[in-house]
């Protein structure tokens, strides 16, 4: 067992908050998403946050420790959209590996020095795969729903390089998250199977899909009951909910999968829904209140933030969790009881 398997017995374990949130708060041009190797790119390349870990390693690393001292257990890597398959978009396939593996030695060495400073608080880090912009399951050309721009193929080498590049930089965790097709998610799976099997390695897996509207469905059209029945027979430290909603408007979906998971149960959503200027405004006090509501109900083992939150939310989210006890395993008979 993990150390971090371990801790989960004892206590809710707190994720971070937003990297893209607080990049923004630095209003970088488009000098600092470039370095000697880059400054005759042909394609603009500001917005690509994951670069950053290469060209301003210092900004990353300063974010990570920033949620460190807001009392984050877990920072997830600069790496949402670290692969192959969403850098081509800049033309940027060569630097992937090294992105991902920038971006996990940078979280890495905040979180050491974190754990060196307060050992009976020991910090990880997650490795981040994003679920790219492409999806396997539907067509995006209405006059040919049998059309894929992407295969299963193609996902599982992308996500394969990435996890690989993670893995060597020293992240403690994969976490698949962002799902909204859960066969893209089948991919990153399959490509972190392989690489254990010939690694003769272990690595503990958390997997977090999301919600797209109030129909409780992801953006394929699975249900959160069929999301968890998908990859149930996958040995995952955690499965969860992140993004696209709020805390209020997440938690009916958050229940489904606490009631019916035997395995933990994370959860970090948004600072609210976002308004008219795609801004989050939902305060760190009310956020903390609403997250109150898992926590009272025994929902989560694992809880943080995604889109809008900032520290300052993770510091009234950790301070919460430190007065909770972790939910409790359940023991699922068959996934039967899940239809």
């Amino acid at each position: 067992m993990s150390r971090i398997e371990e801790i989960l017995k004892e206590r809710i374990l707190v994720l971070d908050g937003a990297m893209g949130t607080m990049i923004q708060r630095h209003k970088l041009e488009e000098e600092d998403f470039r370095n000697e190797s880059l400054s005759n790119h042909h394609k603009p390349l500001k917005g690509n946050n994951d670069l950053l870990s290469i060209t301003r390693p210092d900004i990353i690393s300063d974010i990570h420790a920033k949620y460190f001292e807001a009392g984050a257990d877990i920072a997830e890597t600069n790496t949402f959209s670290g692969t192959t398959i969403a850098q081509a978009d800049y033309d940027l396939e060569s630097y992937v590996y090294e992105i991902n593996y920038q971006s996990a030695l940078i979280a890495k060495k905040v979180a050491e020095n974190f754990t060196e400073r307060e050992p009976e608080k020991p910090r990880f880090v997650a490795g981040a795969m994003g679920p790219t912009n492409r999806t396997a399951s539907l067509s995006p050309d209405v006059n040919d729903p049998g059309f894929r721009a992407v295969t299963f193929e193609d996902l599982r080498k992308a996500y394969k390089l990435q996890a690989e590049a993670l893995i060597d930089g020293g992240v403690d965790l994969l976490l698949v998250e962002t799902i909204f097709d859960t066969l893209n998610a089948k991919a990153a799976l399959f490509a972190i199977d392989e690489i254990k099997e010939e690694r003769d390695l272990s690595i503990p897996v958390m997997v977090s899909g999301t919600i797209t509207d109030a129909s409780g469905r992801t953006l394929s059209g699975q249900t959160t009951e069929a999301f968890l029945i998908s990859i149930s027979h996958i040995d995952l430290l955690s499965v969860g909910l992140n993004c696209a909603l709020g805390a209020n408007q997440l938690r009916p979906y958050l229940k489904v999968l606490s009631d019916n998971s035997d395995f933990n149960v994370s959860a970090h959503p948004n600072a609210g829904l976002p308004n008219e200027f795609g801004q989050y405004d939902e305060t760190p006090s009310h956020m903390a209140t609403q997250i109150k509501d898992f926590l009272d109900d025994g929902l989560v083992n694992i809880i943080g933030g995604c889109c809008g939150t900032t520290p300052d939310h993770i510091s009234e989210i950790a301070k919460l969790a430190g007065s909770y006890t972790p939910r409790q395993m359940k023991l699922i008979e068959s996934e039967e009881e899940l239809i």
